[in-house]
């Protein structure tokens, strides 16, 4: 097992430093100077050049790249232009937000979603799973902005039941448990569509997974030996079908937090998808390819951990 991590490691390792020379190349490919807002207009053209050069503007792809990895390294990813700030210091201060939507995104769109789909795989053919079917189908088809100013509309505006937008409200208090009870309200609205858009993957998945499993001959065996159709199902039938589940669990890491642009922008929470979408409106490249950095490791260690649940839950796996 450790040989196959250490592997693992080594090829992700090389798949991120590809990932790095791409995203370096195509945002520095882009046109324009990022500078220029911060740049009194009435400043003469030669001083404006003799900082650029000092900043390595005009330096060759090669350089620029070289100075970049080696900041990379030691965990610098240089200065945001909009905020002069650390890029690291700007990201660290929205990644929690984005991860309390994730967390409780996933876990709540994982849990329905895998147990609506073996509802319908158990259901097959009948009203029910038509049902689920139907609906899980408009999920992945309905746009990500239309629900969430569909929910917007309806428990916003209309109902005035849960707040439109941002993460905390200041007329109502932040102190003690106040402060609970007001990001609890304000995540409800974005925390629904994240997991109404993600759970439609899991039922899919999860359905066509456990029909499967209850084609094999050892359900049968199950049965004939006393246990119920339902209980042979969620004993043994879902357990064999974890490892497309579990698949699926982990891609929806990566795309919850690359999703989540759409989400936090329409409801304005201050998360990593916001701040990726001010960075591209303000052309803060070193923003920007921080963001996608952090984003290309996170994908990488969710491949990574996918990979160890597989060993832990396949045996056969991890003989091979």
């Amino acid at each position: 097992m450790l040989k196959y991590l250490i592997k693992r490691l080594i090829i992700s390792f090389f798949v991120l430093f590809g990932v790095s020379i791409s995203i370096f190349y195509l945002i520095n490919k882009q046109p324009g100077n990022p500078y220029l807002h911060m740049i009194n207009p009435g400043v003469p053209p030669e001083i404006v050049k003799k900082k650029l050069i000092e900043l390595g503007y005009y330096d060759p792809f090669f350089i620029k790249y070289v100075k970049w990895l080696q900041r990379v390294i030691f965990l610098d990813l240089g200065y945001s232009i909009k905020y002069s700030e650390k890029v690291t210091k700007v990201i660290a201060s929205r990644l929690g937000n984005t991860f309390i939507l994730m967390g409780t995104s996933l876990f709540l769109s994982s849990i329905s979603g895998i147990f609506l789909g073996v509802v319908s795989a158990i259901k097959k053919n009948t009203v029910i799973d038509e049902i689920i079917t139907v609906l899980s189908f408009a999920g992945l088809s309905i746009p990500t902005f239309f629900v969430s100013l569909l929910l917007i509309k309806v428990f916003s505006y209309d109902l005035r039941l849960f707040p439109a937008s941002g993460m905390y409200d200041s007329i109502n208090g932040s102190e003690g448990i106040t402060v609970f009870y007001n990001l609890f309200r304000h995540m409800i609205l974005p925390t629904t569509v994240l997991a109404i858009m993600q759970s439609v993957i899991f039922i899919r998945y999860t359905r066509s997974a456990v029909i499967e499993q209850m084609s094999k001959e050892y359900m049968m065996t199950a049965m004939a030996k006393g246990l119920t159709f339902k209980r042979a199902v969620f004993g043994h039938a879902l357990k064999n079908a974890l490892l497309p589940i579990i698949t699926v669990f982990f891609l929806q890491l990566p795309t919850i937090f690359s999703g989540a642009l759409i989400t936090e922008t329409v409801f304005v929470w201050p998360g990593i998808g916001r701040l990726g979408y001010e960075a591209i409106s303000n052309r803060d490249y070193p923003l920007i390819m921080g963001i996608l950095t952090v984003t290309a490791i996170i994908i990488i260690l969710s491949n990574l951990f996918a990979d160890i649940f597989y060993m832990k839950i396949d045996k056969r796996i991890k003989l091979q």
